[in-house]
Parts: C-alpha cells; sequence; structure tokens
C-alpha cells in the first residue's frame, strides 16, 4: 500500500509543478473529485457511512439542488437521503463526514441537516471547499504589519496580556453559534461520549458542551482503559469509516464521533463541518465502531466506541477537520487523588488535549464528576485541594494548596478553583509556558471546617515609633467555638506620625484589595505570571495588613512597602526612569500571616492606631 501511495504522492506533484510552469494549472481532484458547477437537481448518488460495527455501506442520494453563498464564497448542496435506517431515523449526528459519491467521484461530505425534519434532507460539503481551506497558501503580510506581528513575538507573545483577577476567568470562550429557534440548516449534531462521569457532571456541563455543537452522552464512549499510544492499522480507514476525535483519554474519556471524508496519502479529511473551530490544533483521533443507533425526534445519533489511536487532528476549520495519519499528538498527563474520609480513596489517571480554552474546562469537568461519584453533594463538607502545574523547559510550577467548605454546591466551587489556575496560564499567551502535567490530591471530610472572623484589635491604641505592640483575632466556628490568635509587630522607628489601619483578613479579600490597589496586574513573561499565581494568598490562613493612606508603589506586581526617603525620591520620578514601577494610593507598611488554624477562613476587619511623636 505504501509503496503504491507514495510514488502517486510524488507525481501529483511533479504534475501540479509542470502545470504551474506552463500557466496551464487545473485542480488535481478534477480526476477524482466531482465538479461543483456540473451539479444539477435530480442526479443520483451514492453516500457511504457506518450503521453498524466497522462495515462500511451505502445509502442512496438524490440532488435537489446547490445553495449558494450560504456563507462566505461557500455552497451547500441539498439532497435527499434513502436506504439503510435513515428512513425511520433520518439523518443521524455522527453521520457528518460521510462522503458522498457520483459516478464514482467525490463530491462532498454530508454535513448540515434541519432539526426536527421529518424528512431526511441534508446539505452536503463540496469537497473541493473543505480540501481547498486547508491548502490555502495566505500572501505574507505586509511590511509594516509583519514588523508589529514580529515585536509582539519578540515580546512574548502577551505583553499587553493582563492577569486575570478570581472570578473574572471564563474557562470556554463566548458561544456563537446558539441554537436555532427557525427552521434552517445547521451542522449535524456532532455525539460527544463521556465515559466514566457522573449523570450528575453531564447535566451541569450539558449547556456548556451544547453551546460549542456537541450533543453529550453518558457512558457511551467505552469504560475505563489505560492510555496506550500504540498506532492501530492505517489500512483499516476508508472513505465513510467512523472516527472519534479524543479530548481526554484514559479512567475519563470524553470521544466526538464523525466519519472519514478522504483519504490522500497520509492525510485525512472528516466531519464536513468546525468541531470547535479551535483553528490550528492537536488532537488524537481513534478508528470507531457503531455500537447502536437512537432514533430521536429532534436528531437522531449514532452510539459508537473508540478503538485505537490512527492520528493527529491537525486543523478544524468551518469547512471540516484536517489530520494526519500516524502521527502522535502531545496530550497533557493528568493525576486526580480523592482521598475521603468515608469512602476511601481513588485515583483517575488520563491525558487531555493541549488546548487553552478546552484543557481548563474538561480538568474542571474531572474534578468535579470525581468528587460527585463518592463525597456529598448536600451537607457539611470540606475539601482540601493540593497540586502542581508543571511545565516544560525546567520553569518552576504553579502550587496549588487551599481549603474549601461549605453546605451547598461546594464541589462546583472545588472544580472552579483548581482549574482556573491552569486557565490563567494557558490563556495568558506566554509560549514559555507549556503545561506538561497536572496532578492535584484532594482530601475530602464529612464536616465544614471553617472559622469566620468576628472581632480584632490592638494591646494599644496609641503609641511611639519603635515601640512593639500585640496585634489579635477572635475567630469563630460553626459549633461555636472560639480561637484566638495573636501576633507581635514593632512599630518601624522611623515611621511619621499620624494613623496606622491594620487590616485583618482571609486571604481571598487581600488578594481582591490588592488587585484594587493595583489596577490589573501585567506579566511580562511566563515567570513573572508562575510568581504572581504562587504569591497568592491561601484562604486556610489570616493575614494582618498594616498600611497607610499614602502613594505607594509595585514593582511587577509586587508590593515595595515602606520605602525610605531616598528611594521614593526615585521612584517618584515617573515611568522614564523607573519603568515595570506601578503605583498605588495605599502604602503597606508591613504584612503578617497567621497559619496553622486548618481550616477555610472567612472575614475582614480594620482597627486603627494612632502614631504619636
Amino acid at each position: 500500500m505504501r509503496e503504491t501511495l507514495l510514488p502517486l504522492r510524488y507525481n501529483k506533484d511533479r504534475v501540479r509543478k509542470f502545470l504551474l510552469v506552463i500557466g496551464l494549472a487545473l485542480p488535481l481532484s478534477a480526476a477524482e473529485f466531482f465538479p461543483l458547477n456540473q451539479v444539477k437537481p435530480g442526479m443520483k448518488a451514492v453516500g457511504r457511512t457506518v450503521f453498524a460495527g466497522d462495515k462500511v455501506e451505502e445509502f442512496q442520494v438524490e440532488i435537489l439542488g446547490v445553495l449558494e453563498n450560504v456563507g462566505p464564497r461557500q455552497s451547500i448542496i441539498l439532497a435527499r437521503l434513502a436506504g439503510g435506517p435513515l428512513a425511520k431515523t433520518g439523518v443521524l449526528g455522527g453521520m457528518s463526514g460521510s462522503p458522498v459519491y457520483i459516478d464514482g467521484k467525490l463530491l462532498g461530505a454530508l454535513a448540515l441537516g434541519f432539526p426536527f425534519a421529518t424528512e431526511p434532507i441534508a446539505g452536503i460539503r463540496p469537497i473541493s471547499e473543505m480540501v481547498d481551506t486547508f491548502e490555502q497558501r495566505a500572501e505574507p503580510p505586509p511590511a509594516t504589519l509583519r514588523a508589529a506581528l514580529e515585536a509582539v513575538s519578540t515580546a512574548g507573545g502577551a505583553s499587553v496580556e493582563r492577569w486575570i483577577p478570581p472570578g473574572e476567568i471564563r474557562l470556554l470562550p463566548s458561544p456563537s453559534d446558539p441554537v436555532p429557534v427557525q427552521p434552517k440548516l445547521v451542522p449535524i449534531a456532532t455525539p460527544i461520549h463521556l465515559g466514566g462521569f457522573t449523570s450528575r457532571a453531564i447535566d451541569v456541563f450539558t449547556s456548556a458542551l451544547r453551546e460549542l455543537g456537541l450533543e453529550p452522552m453518558q457512558g457511551a464512549g467505552g469504560g475505563a482503559r489505560p492510555v496506550s499510544s500504540a498506532l492501530g492499522d492505517p489500512r483499516t480507514l476508508q472513505p465513510g469509516a467512523m472516527i472519534s476525535v479524543g479530548l481526554v483519554r484514559g479512567d475519563l474519556n470524553v470521544n466526538a464521533d464523525g466519519a472519514l471524508t478522504h483519504i490522500d496519502g497520509n492525510r485525512i479529511y472528516a466531519f464536513g463541518h468546525r468541531f470547535l473551530s479551535s483553528g490550528p490544533t492537536e488532537l488524537p483521533f481513534m478508528r470507531a465502531s457503531v455500537i447502536a443507533l437512537l432514533p430521536n425526534l429532534a436528531s437522531s445519533f449514532k452510539i459508537a466506541s473508540a478503538g485505537e489511536l490512527m492520528g493527529t487532528i491537525r486543523q478544524d476549520r468551518t469547512t471540516g477537520i484536517f489530520g494526519e495519519i500516524g502521527a502522535r499528538p502531545r496530550m497533557i498527563p493528568v493525576e486526580l487523588n480523592l482521598y475521603s474520609s468515608r469512602s476511601g480513596n481513588r485515583q483517575y489517571r488520563m491525558e487531555m488535549v493541549n488546548d487553552r480554552f478546552l484543557s481548563p474546562f474538561l480538568l474542571q469537568m474531572a474534578v468535579f464528576s470525581s468528587i460527585d461519584a463518592t463525597e456529598r453533594t448536600l451537607g457539611p463538607s470540606t475539601f482540601q485541594v493540593r497540586g502542581t502545574i508543571r511545565f516544560g523547559g525546567g520553569r518552576p510550577p504553579v502550587e496549588l494548596d487551599n481549603i474549601y467548605a461549605g453546605e451547598t454546591n461546594i464541589a462546583m466551587y472545588v472544580a472552579l478553583a483548581a482549574a482556573a489556575p491552569m486557565a490563567y496560564v494557558m490563556q495568558s499567551g506566554f509560549q514559555d509556558l507549556r503545561v506538561d502535567q497536572v496532578r492535584l490530591d484532594i482530601l475530602s471530610l464529612d464536616e465544614k471546617k471553617q472559622l469566620r472572623l468576628e472581632r480584632a484589635w490592638a494591646s494599644k491604641r496609641e503609641v511611639r515609633p519603635g515601640e512593639p505592640i500585640e496585634l489579635a483575632v477572635a475567630l469563630r466556628g460553626d459549633n461555636g467555638s472560639e480561637v484566638v490568635k495573636k501576633t507581635p509587630f514593632q512599630i518601624p522607628p522611623s515611621i511619621a506620625p499620624g494613623v496606622l489601619n491594620i487590616t485583618f483578613a482571609d486571604g481571598n479579600w487581600m488578594n481582591l484589595l490588592d488587585q484594587r490597589a493595583a489596577g490589573a496586574r501585567e506579566a511580562s513573561n511566563g515567570a513573572q505570571l508562575v510568581r504572581a499565581i504562587n504569591q497568592l494568598r491561601r484562604n486556610s490562613n489570616l493575614y494582618v495588613r498594616v498600611w497607610r493612606n499614602d502613594r505607594g508603589f509595585q514593582l511587577q506586581g509586587e508590593q515595595l512597602p515602606s520605602p525610605p526617603a531616598s528611594l521614593k525620591s526615585v521612584l517618584l520620578a515617573g515611568p522614564a526612569v523607573t519603568g515595570g514601577v506601578g503605583n498605588t494610593w495605599v502604602s503597606t507598611i508591613a504584612e503578617m500571616e497567621i497559619d496553622g488554624l486548618g481550616t477555610a477562613v472567612s472575614g475582614t476587619e480594620t482597627i486603627r492606631v494612632t502614631v504619636k511623636e
């Protein structure tokens, strides 16, 4: 097989070059593709797809006409399908990409359908549009634009990206294709099979998956299996065969199904419409087999099971997906360890796609499902989350260590908090941050371990420069018990007279205070971003900050507490002298940490003491 394919591809390239030289370049696909301008209503065609197992079967196609300019330079061939189970099921989810032939020549891929249609009428994407999309070579940009792009690239690609504060991040982009309320051609639904996930997890994330054009189904993607990088036999692939595009593989599985449209050497074209519209990508695709067909009034679909790894999807565009047979994708290994006081220990090993939006979202799903599988979802609960996000190139990892307590919906809060640091990193745009591994250890307790700040005080209300005082705080638990913590503090000897503010607060509140004081932190490279994330305060500690309403300074997002007069005069010189230094209107004099509480901490209080001459 290989001996025949390689010379054929080599000869095509030689012919193409020859035709270009003599100025008579014609598409080589003319010999194997049916031209769109020759399509007429009433023509008979044959489609190929899988209805059961892995056997490719034929179905009949009657051409109804061509819808021109349905999209920018795009046309769709409207057709009526017949044969096999189609009279009962209509157009099936999972048929996307099924090739259609006229006189043995490939016309295109089944790609679009009408929701709630009573007849199997579908839209066919012309194969020429699919191939052209992935073979286009854009003209180089103008010199001025190219220089600007090179400047951005030299700066790391994200110099103007701001670090997103907690609570402002979306793990997925806003949907661009809402569910239609009126009859119109839409991409055939892509069934996405979730193996190893709880039914509640699927219910919680179904709306987000549907916004991406996916139709989630539980357990149909096969059970947990070891992750294997062994490649299947490429000779088992043929046009019309089922393939599964994998998002998660291992103890948890997330696979999306469609049909293979065209094979050209080691290149494949499939689906006939966008999968996630992620552009350049790196997704594994596997051979798949159909277990059953499920007729449905809204949209019938295939239930399929993924098999061995066949290669990598390289591009995901409006007209379909493009991949390479035999290529192994780079995935992110993920390990979740759940330690429960009630149900024992469980470990989940998997690998997930390396995508700036999908990876954090999939991690959120995995964490939620692993908690939901064994832990209570209503009632007092506490979760301690520790973990690391490791990078290539010897970069220091992002370290996670927080405690979350509550009585309702705590699993979702833990899942979002665990995935957010990964989203910060992957969506920052810094090319030097390549996630290589994620490990999370989650300890679950059937009790609410939380302390709330009740009151705070100082041993003296009036002090003098250089004088020691004692700061104290009282915290109360849900059971009514009170914990008092004290910490010594010495008033700086050189401090000017006036009022000192002393704020006692949990880690989350302190993080928000820094954001409000400094606006948005900026990081100019990946190392600064990782350091900023690791310096976020933990919500299991209490923090004490001594400050004044005075001009303060930050260097690359870090506080410069109480600088001496000589340094302050330099910092006030302006950005031309002090690049990277930011100004705030809160001058931090000192900050202390009270740790060892072993619970989630919440609350804030500010007291004041007066410095006398």
